[in-house]
């Protein structure tokens, strides 16, 4: 949920919305599941998943029933996703390749590191993708990254898109440690309001710190943002 909080920031930020947004998503564990589940909740078509052996492409989009199956097919059965077109006739299944072939407007590799290389980036920005948020820890090399954002495209790195896994690992550890148990909702509320935070600051320091001020830079802003934080926390513990 939180990748998908903070890339409504990313649209939001340049006039946009998930509204009619064509999503690909690798993976179908649990980022790339509920990343699909609220992606599709605020209006995209998500047409995409995958595993370890290959990818699904449903041009219909993968509905929250559609969804209930693949979770029933991975949390219960331990499946692999190419049965999704077994039950799925409409859908392709693409043995041994990962989804950054097919044209959309956003992408969210959330399966694992290095995912993406120099030449994935490129093909993705041919087909039309304008938006990557990383939902994986480190799943663009670093010829990937350069290709994003030679090409200026808007780009949310894991460290700040992904990091509703650790906040909510946080606000778990706030109620154990005040005896307090929120609802799904109120934690729900807390994440979002953490996501459109580190959103800001990360476009806050890329506006303040970017040698190019006609583009924002989510890498160098989301870099500067974490390295105040740790420094300001030191100086106040006074550890320097």
């Amino acid at each position: 949920y939180g990748l998908c909080y903070f890339t409504k920031e990313l649209l939001a930020d340049a006039g946009k919305s998930f509204e009619g947004q064509r999503v690909v998503i690798s993976g179908s564990g649990n980022v790339a599941i509920y990343a699909c589940e609220k992606a599709t909740q605020m209006g995209a078509k998500v047409v995409t998943m995958s595993d370890s052996n290959g990818y699904i492409y449903d041009p219909d989009g993968i509905s929250p029933e559609k969804l209930a199956w693949v979770m029933e097919l991975k949390n219960n059965r331990r499946g692999r996703i190419a049965e999704y077109v077994k039950q799925f006739p409409k859908a392709q299944y693409f043995e041994g390749q990962r989804p950054w072939s097919v044209p959309c407007d956003c992408a969210f590799p959330s399966a694992t590191q290095n995912e993406i290389n120099g030449e994935d980036a490129r093909t993705l920005i041919k087909n039309g993708c304008t938006l990557v948020a990383e939902g994986a820890n480190m799943p663009t090399d670093l010829e990937g990254i350069e290709t994003y954002l030679a090409a200026k495209i808007l780009y949310g790195p894991a460290k700040a898109a992904n990091a509703g896994g650790v906040a909510t690992s946080g606000l778990e550890m706030s109620q154990n440690s005040q005896r307090l148990s929120w609802t799904r909702e109120e934690v729900d509320h807390k994440l979002k309001s953490i996501m459109a935070n580190i959103h800001a600051n990360a476009l806050a320091h890329a506006q303040e710190y970017s040698s190019d001020k006609s583009f924002t830079n989510y890498v160098t802003g989301a870099n500067i943002a974490g390295f105040v934080k740790v420094a300001d926390s030191m100086i106040d513990q006074g550890v320097v």
